[in-house]
């Protein structure tokens, strides 16, 4: 799991070949810190197809409302540098984290 910040974020990101994760998270996001195990493992899983990512925003504000992150736990999906999926707050749960990565797991 690659950790990005604002400076890696767009090359790493936006910039990069194929599909990307990306775990928006947060200092003191409970949500957060309990989808990380689960996360880490699904880039263990999936990670020879999907490169996966995370970003503390905390330590980007900026970034995350350029991205339209407005609340946390996001997991979003990047092709091309566009966003084309995410799960967001309440409907960030394992099970459909997991079915997201899979419609991009090609």
């Amino acid at each position: 799991m690659l950790e990005v910040d604002k400076k890696t974020f767009e090359p790493e990101v936006l910039q990069a070949e194929g599909t990307v994760f990306v775990d928006f998270y947060g200092d003191g996001c409970v949500p957060c810190a309990a989808l990380m195990p689960t996360v880490h493992a699904y880039a263990d899983k999936y990670g020879d197809k999907i490169k996966f990512c995370a970003l503390n925003t905390s330590k980007a504000r900026r970034l995350a409302i350029g991205q339209k992150i407005l609340g946390l736990p996001v997991m979003a999906i990047y092709q091309g540098g566009q966003k084309v999926a995410e799960c967001v707050k309440d409907d960030a749960t394992p099970e459909n984290i997991e079915k997201m990565i899979l419609e991009y797991y090609k």
